[in-house]
């Protein structure tokens, strides 16, 4: 087992919110949400919950089979690739990754670290002799599974780096929930929430906002009474919505991702 840990700090997409009326038109069990300003959610229905995804990427038969079951063992999702890899990791979310060091892993590799999406996620690398690994060094192997794959050191391994990839989820993870929120800049509106993580959220209103502007926001969730902060707006999809960055020196948005944890573990 090889370790080669890199200090990496969340498709991904909780199970959505919802309040009122279900799609069979009668009522939920629960209260609607209030239209008054500062009420809370109503309580998050049972559906099936996101999970972490790691991609395997041209695995022999057997060592997919054992890598996908250890994973399993921690929540973690593993998804099957091959020709298409490169592709697809430029373009889905993913918080880890499995690459054979051989031909093709540079490509792989290549594709993960200038991704927009997937550019700190946990990267394995697999079999390869020392030299192999330190010609990939540059794009930052966080650890390596040894060939033959034996499920015992396997498994010591996934053990080993499996909150590294949590975290990655956790950080991005977007969660479907719609709520009051109050943004104040240059002049202050209330809207409603699209998504919401702990960097951020995307906020469904026509106000003129554009992309820079420092703002202010304002919203509660269930369990988290109303909080403030800082961010700044990073897009904006005309008389439609637009999505906010918080600012990382704003200590109040621990709060929101202590409930966005809690939120994932029940």
């Amino acid at each position: 087992m090889t370790l080669l840990y890199r200090e990496n700090a969340p498709r991904t997409f909780a199970k959505p919110v919802f309040t009122g009326q279900n799609r069979s038109g009668s009522k939920n069990r629960h209260p609607p949400m209030h239209t008054g300003f500062g009420t809370a959610l109503a309580p998050i229905p049972q559906t099936k919950k996101a999970a972490a995804r790691i991609a395997l990427v041209d695995l022999k038969d057997g060592t997919r089979t054992i890598l996908s079951e250890c994973f399993k063992q921690f929540g973690i999702e593993s998804v099957v690739m091959s020709a298409n890899a490169a592709e697809r990791l430029k373009k889905e979310k993913f918080e880890a990754c499995v690459v054979k060091l051989g031909p093709g892993a540079q490509a792989v590799m290549e594709a993960v670290r200038t991704s927009s999406s997937n550019s700190r996620l946990v990267l394995y690398g697999l079999g390869g002799s020392a030299q192999e690994a330190m010609r990939y060094s540059k794009y930052g192997i966080n650890a390596i599974f040894q060939e033959p794959v034996e499920r015992s050191a396997a498994l010591k391994l996934v053990r080993a780096t499996n909150m590294l990839v949590l975290h990655e989820f956790r950080r991005y993870v977007r969660i479907p929930v719609v709520t009051e929120v109050q943004v104040q800049g240059a002049k202050k509106f209330t809207a409603t929430t699209l998504e919401v993580s702990s960097g951020g959220m995307s906020i469904k209103s026509a106000e003129e906002v554009g992309p820079g502007q420092a703002v202010e926001v304002s919203f509660a969730l269930l369990t988290l009474p109303r909080i403030w902060v800082r961010a700044n707006v990073t897009w904006r999809k005309p008389k439609h919505s637009f999505g906010v960055r918080f600012d990382n020196t704003d200590d109040r948005r621990r709060k929101l991702k202590e409930w966005i944890d809690a939120y994932l573990e029940n």
